[in-house]
């Protein structure tokens, strides 16, 4: 299903439905004869619950349901965050954390397989989230903006292509946590440590950002969003995300429900993305498999 913008992949064995969670119809229409349904679908910047629930909760809701009226059974999996593990850190994570909640309540005593994912941050080819850090680090500046003793786990797209793949035909039902096998994740000096050796330049600056520097420009983009009619990314809720300091993932679970296991270390998957990231701003490379 694509909303507003065409995808920029082709693939002969891919169609397209134009439309979003909101609208049943289309929704209907995607799920026609399909086996298996992912729900990558959701919504990343707002002010308060009231804008993140029509989507990330009554969204995953809805698909719910629907799936269920379906001639054939589909097997469903909705993509959630690892931020529903706190929901009380942001208005986002809460609604993440209520739409597993309201999955799992429309499945219940329904035939339908369903499982949830919660994968951690992820980067690769088409990344617009990380890659400016990382490409930040690589010149040699690194922004430390959470706690020092912070830790948080990562994860390439292609390995959370796959273990979607691997979750889709296995029968596993429940919430699973997927990273890159990493132990105890990284902390930014790891991370930024890791561009700098696979750029080959010497250690760059970390420069501290203050707490209450980040929570005053979050708090006046807030205000600024209600003047202007945007929808913000930087809020208070986003700064509690940020300064958090547990973010480390186990994969244990997943890999004895499905036998997947990550492929790409932080190392390898910077190789190809920091000597690709010339490529035209637009550009995005196809992630079907």
């Amino acid at each position: 299903m694509v909303h507003r913008t065409r995808l920029g992949i082709n693939h002969p064995a891919l169609e397209t439905v134009t439309g979003d969670v909101t609208d049943e119809d289309a929704l209907k229409r995607l799920m026609t004869d399909c086996k298996a349904i992912v729900h990558v679908a959701g919504l990343v910047r707002g002010r308060s619950e009231a804008d993140f629930l029509p989507v990330n909760a009554e969204g995953a809701s809805r698909v719910a349901r629907l799936a269920r009226t379906m001639r054939i059974s589909p097997r469903l999996i909705l993509m959630s965050s690892l931020a529903a593990r706190e929901p009380g850190l942001s208005a986002y994570a809460a609604s993440k954390r209520k739409g597993e909640e309201q999955l799992a309540a429309e499945c219940e005593g329904s035939d339908l397989s369903w499982a949830v994912m919660r994968p951690t941050a992820i980067y690769g080819p088409g990344d617009r989230e990380l890659l400016p850090l990382f490409s930040l680090m690589a010149r040699g500046i690194t922004p430390v903006f959470g706690l020092p003793d912070g830790r948080v786990s990562l994860l390439h797209v292609s390995d959370l292509a796959h273990a979607t793949i691997a979750l889709i035909n296995s029968d596993a039902r429940g919430v699973y946590e997927l990273h890159d096998g990493r132990e105890n994740g990284y902390s930014l000096d790891d991370i930024a440590t890791i561009v700098e050796s696979v750029t080959a330049r010497g250690r760059g600056v970390r420069i501290r950002i203050p707490e209450h520097l980040l929570r005053g420009v979050a708090s006046a983009n807030l205000v600024a969003s209600r003047l202007f009619g945007y929808q913000p990314m930087l809020t208070p809720g986003k700064v509690n995300e940020l300064r958090h300091s547990d973010w480390v993932c186990d994969n244990t679970k997943l890999n004895r429900a499905t036998g997947w296991q990550p492929m790409y270390s932080l190392n390898d998957g910077l190789q190809s993305l920091l000597n690709g990231a010339s490529r035209k701003k637009n550009e995005v490379i196809s992630n079907v498999i």
